[in-house]
């Protein structure tokens, strides 16, 4: 199975930035809808940001201004640019996309391992 790959987690004291990647080995990001989501343990699984087909994008409150979602459509990757990183912002971060094609095969509804992003001081 396919499996989108992710990176640019890491450890960053608060105010500092990090920029998250999502791609898909071979996978070409196609008329596709992306979401980045985060996971703290104890809750729920949130979205912090998301970029439609027609790229307009929405953002959780939490991040809104601090956080960029975009697409790179000649990499076929996308990214999360997160400044101003808070101790808040302290989770598992997971890429989500709606459609890839790899080797000419259509895939739905993939999800990429996880990074781990810890902001502390």
């Amino acid at each position: 199975q396919v499996q989108l790959v992710e990176s640019g987690g890491g450890l960053v004291q608060p105010g500092g930035f990090l920029r998250l990647s999502c791609s898909a080995s071979g996978g070409i990001f196609s008329r596709n809808h992306v979401g980045w989501y985060r996971q703290v343990p104890g809750k729920q699984r949130e979205l912090v940001a998301a970029l439609s087909r027609d790229d307009s994008t929405n953002y959780a409150d939490s991040v809104k201004g601090r956080f960029t979602i975009s697409r790179d459509n000649a990499k076929n990757t996308v990214y999360l640019q997160m400044n101003n990183l808070k101790p808040d912002d302290t989770a598992v971060y997971y890429c989500n996309v709606d459609r890839v094609i790899v080797n000419g095969w259509e895939y739905l509804e993939l999800w990429g391992q996880g990074t781990l992003v810890t902001v502390s001081s």
